[in-house]
């Protein structure tokens, strides 16, 4: 298979991205596993043939029309259980990108990105450890960007292009993207673990009031409180008590809202 690296465009702050280009791989996670790249390395692959979302579903994308790329990192002085700060800056580094483009995106808990009610963007990642430390953590994340025709089962999905309304520049949004992620990459490198937070916690869908949810007892009206540094979601019921939720746990009960 051909493959074409790129060094990307500098940033303001000097940081050049590594890029290897691919027309088409099962998946972008699963190729940064074949080798050993330097950290920060990306894969970017026009087409996924076995695109994974979380849980194990599958992750629909048009070849050459939306962004499918993975991130190599080997965080060793990041501790196993604070693994939930390196999903927050993935999210946070995604709608700090996308926010140049548009209103109305947010970070739905754990890490999917959102325009509004909407997803346009899922991120998985896999970690490795050693120990009591994180030693290979690969960041895979698929953006929606210029498709325009979702046929899969997927309740919500959106595009940039939806959104805008007209063709977006995938090469100049990956590359905003991963300006961003470095910048987030380095606090929590320095341990700025409070910045991380608070900025999570402001960009969270559903950051304010009381919507519907669903556990394994049924239905209910709750409003967020917080995220646990374990990644669990605490939300507050009508009467003040609290309910902590780990993934997959609860579901957001979604409005049926069309697209314009």
């Amino acid at each position: 298979m051909l493959t074409k690296e790129n060094k990307g465009k500098e940033g303001k702050d000097g940081y050049i991205p590594q890029i290897i280009c691919l027309p088409e791989t099962t998946s972008t996670n699963a190729a940064l596993r074949e080798h050993a790249y330097p950290e920060e390395t990306v894969i970017w692959a026009d087409y996924q043939s076995a695109g994974r979302g979380q849980t194990g579903t599958g992750w629909e994308s048009e070849p050459n029309k939306n962004l499918t790329f993975s991130i190599v990192l080997y965080p060793h002085t990041i501790p196993a259980d604070s693994w939930f700060l390196l999903s927050q800056i993935s999210a946070l580094s995604v709608k700090e990108a996308l926010d140049r483009y548009t209103g109305g995106i947010t970070v739905k808990w754990p890490n999917d990105i959102y325009w509004n009610d909407r997803k346009i963007c899922g991120i998985l990642i896999e970690n490795d450890l050693s120990g009591s430390v994180l030693s290979r953590s690969i960041v895979g994340m698929g953006v929606n960007i210029n498709q325009t025709i979702f046929t899969g089962n997927a309740p919500n999905p959106v595009s940039l292009a939806q959104i805008t309304g007209y063709t977006c520049d995938r090469e100049a949004i990956l590359h905003s993207i991963l300006c961003c992620f470095h910048r987030n990459f380095l606090l929590l490198l320095q341990r700025k673990f409070d910045i991380i937070r608070i900025a999570y916690r402001s960009a969270l869908y559903r950051n304010e009031g009381f919507h519907s949810y669903k556990d394994a007892s049924g239905s209910f009206e709750a409003a967020i409180e917080a995220t646990e540094p374990s990644g669990r979601l605490l939300l507050r019921l009508h009467d003040g008590s609290i309910r902590s939720y780990a993934f997959k746990e609860v579901m957001f009960l979604l409005p049926s809202v069309p697209l314009s």
